[in-house]
């Protein structure tokens, strides 16, 4: 039998190379890119190396659950305390209702003659005279308004006279009185068209009278 011989390979044209490379260049190009991939893949979805510095920290949870960190707990001297309520400043004393501290017939007696039912508006109360007859009101403020009246009698420059034994502090005018008992004030003012004079002696009764009520 003759034997057969083996045709050596022809080596590889320099231009079939170049073919086969750049076919197979994708493949080897995918089998170095997948380890990055997939260590990528391992992180979260949308992770970039420059995000963790920039992203808040998660907020950790306080006791019982509750996620708020300014929550207050339990005995936190910024809080109330636990079945307590505040207790009230100096600011926070209790006005008493004018219309009870000058009554009607006071009123009516400040004025010389009747007057209709208080009218209580806020912290003042207002008798007023029937529009049929003589001119006459009596007003009377509690509180900020009661001293903020002194002051504007004061930048007025109206004469001002102290009452010496009313209440912490008191001081008449012409037409009105003021006192202050226990950090409270509370105004009065007559409207009346006689001689200011004959006003004098039931004002300062009357203030008398406010100042122990207080």
């Amino acid at each position: 039998m003759p034997r057969r011989t083996h045709t050596p390979a022809r080596p590889l044209r320099p231009a079939r190379v170049t073919r086969r490379f750049h076919r197979l260049a994708p493949v080897l190009l995918l089998a170095l890119l997948a380890p990055a991939a997939c260590g990528r893949l391992a992180g979260p979805l949308s992770a970039d190396p420059g995000d963790a510095a920039d992203r808040p920290a998660p907020v950790s949870s306080q006791p019982g659950g509750s996620a708020d960190p300014a929550a207050p707990e339990p005995g936190d001297p910024t809080g109330p305390a636990d079945g307590q309520s505040p207790e009230p400043g100096d600011d926070a004393l209790a006005l008493p209702d004018p219309c009870t501290l000058v009554r009607k017939a006071e009123a009516e007696k400040l004025a010389g003659l009747g007057l209709g039912d208080g009218k209580s508006v806020g912290d003042t109360c207002t008798y007023t005279a029937p529009a049929d007859g003589p001119t006459a009101q009596v007003e009377v403020f509690v509180g900020d308004g009661a001293k903020n009246y002194l002051d504007v009698e004061r930048a007025l420059g109206h004469e001002t006279r102290a009452l010496p034994g009313v209440g912490d502090e008191a001081y008449a005018t012409a037409d009105s009185f003021f006192v202050n008992a226990s950090g409270r004030w509370v105004a009065v003012r007559l409207v009346r068209l006689n001689d200011p004079e004959e006003n004098r002696g039931p004002l300062e009764s009357l203030a008398r009278t406010v100042a122990a009520r207080l």
